[in-house]
This record gives structure tokens, sequence and C-alpha cells, in this order.
């Protein structure tokens, strides 16, 4: 593939705008990622992309757009997860699953009820070749929120996520800092949605994520390969939809998890070689 073919789907406003969003997604997500893994948090992080689903029936029916609703939906989700779980006794996986489950459900039963009209597929697998100049400002609003409270708390964060009773002993509001990561998780996974939809917003999160961990050895090193994997998966998805016609977010889930099998593959390889040398 020539330069000019790679230029070329770049002629058009509304890929630029998709390219834009592409990349902002491609970062966030594989950021939070890496945290995510490390505090085994891909259940809470795909209930939250889920639930957002009524607050986005209601909102549309009212008259809001999808990306208006992002930040006030992320915030509610975030820190009513957080209680639930933190004042049941049923245990974090099923509170996690009811609310799962029950938020989704009562989502479409509200777009039916409601009579809403909202594209479910773009809405469940994304539509990135859709966004708007709106849709644009509002995912870079919510990348820079994101990746500034986690620049100026990174220290804090990752010492809870490696050990939050230490954390405690230390003086740190572990309590704090939960919350605080729940709603930045939100809120990311809030502004990929146009990107990839609710329910591979996790396949970027994860994904990404989980293939760096492979790859390196520190924390540090898998959060930035990890950078380099999703921008690539995002980059590679939004090539393939505009030339092969496909949909936009499953691309991006795929790539992805082809860059998890080499890196898998690899490690296998490399842990061979120093088993028989």
């Amino acid at each position: 593939m020539g330069i000019e073919n790679l230029l070329e789907p770049f002629k058009y406003d509304f890929m630029i705008r998709s390219l834009i969003t592409a990349i902002l997604s491609g970062i966030m997500l594989p950021v939070l990622g890496s945290f995510t893994i490390n505090r085994n948090m891909g259940f809470m992080a795909d209930a939250m992309a889920h639930a957002t689903l009524p607050i986005i029936a209601v909102g549309v029916f009212f008259g809001f757009t999808i990306s208006a609703l992002g930040v006030p939906a992320a915030i509610m989700i975030a820190l009513l997860l957080a209680f639930i779980i933190k004042n049941t006794e049923v245990g974090e996986d099923t509170a996690i699953g009811i609310i799962f489950s029950s938020f989704f459900a009562l989502g479409f039963i509200l777009i039916a009820v409601f009579k809403v009209s909202i594209n479910l597929e773009d809405l469940l697998f994304g539509q990135i070749l859709a966004v708007s100049t709106f849709d644009v400002i509002v995912v870079s609003g919510l990348f820079f929120t994101v990746i500034g409270i986690l620049l100026v708390f990174f220290k804090q964060l990752l010492f809870y996520s490696f050990d939050p009773v230490g954390a405690e002993v230390r003086g740190l509001n572990v309590s704090f800092l939960n919350y605080l990561f729940l709603i930045i998780l939100s809120l990311a996974i809030i502004g990929s949605l146009q990107t990839v939809g609710i329910i591979l917003v996790l396949s970027m999160l994860i994904i990404p994520a989980a293939a760096a961990k492979l790859a390196t050895k520190t924390f540090i090193d898998s959060v930035i390969v990890s950078v380099v994997f999703g921008v690539i998966a995002a980059v590679s998805g939004l090539y393939l939809s505009y030339y092969f016609n496909l949909p936009s977010g499953p691309s991006m889930s795929m790539v992805s998890t082809m860059i998890f099998v080499i890196a898998f593959i690899t490690r296998k390889f490399k842990n061979s070689i120093k088993l028989y040398s």
C-alpha cells in the first residue's frame, strides 16, 4: 500500500474526525486498561459500559445527544456501582452482575416504551465514521480530563492498585482513590462508545493492555506499550472499516485480538528458548 492509499481516506472531513477519535480512544482506554487488569476490574468496566444504556435512552427521549449525556452518565454509574458494591453482602461479582444485567435490560425497555430513535447497532458496536465535530470536542475534553487526572494521581493510584492495604496504612485515602479511578474509567468508556460501542469497549480497554503485559517486564513499560498497541488497533481498524466496508468497532477489536495472539505466541516462544538453552 503506497502513501497515496494511506492518505486517500483523509481527503474527507469525516475520516479526519474519525482518526482523531480513534487515536484518542486508542490511548485513553489502554492506559486505564493496565490498571484495570492489575485490579481485576474487567467485569466492572464492562458493567459500566452496559449500565449507561438507560441513561442514554432517557436523555435521547428528552432531546439530548449521546455525547452530551456522557459526563453525567459516567459519573452517576461509577458512583452507583461503587456504592452498591460497598454496601451489599452478596459479593462484588454478584453485585456487578446484577447491575450489569438489570440496567442493560432496563435500557432496552425504556427505548421500547419511549420509542426512542437510537440506532442500536451503532450504539452496541460503535460507528466511528459517523462522529460529528461536537463528538470530537467532547471526546477530546474527556481525553484530556482523564489523562490529566491520571497524571496528577498516578503515584497514588499505582500504589493503591498494587497494594491497597499498604496504601491505607500509609495514610492514603483509598476510598477517594477508588471512586476517582471508577469515575475516570467510566469517562473513558463513555468517550469511546461512538468508537467501539457498548459491547466492544471492553476489548479496547483490556486486550491491548493484556498484550502489553505479555510483552513487557515492568508496569510502566506495559502502560506505554499498551498505548502503542491501542493506537495501532484503532487506526488499523479504521482503515479496514474504510477500505473493506467493515464495521469499525469489531474491526478494531479483531486487530487488538491479533496483537494479543502475536504477543502470546512470542512470549511462549521466548520462554521455550530459555527453557532449552
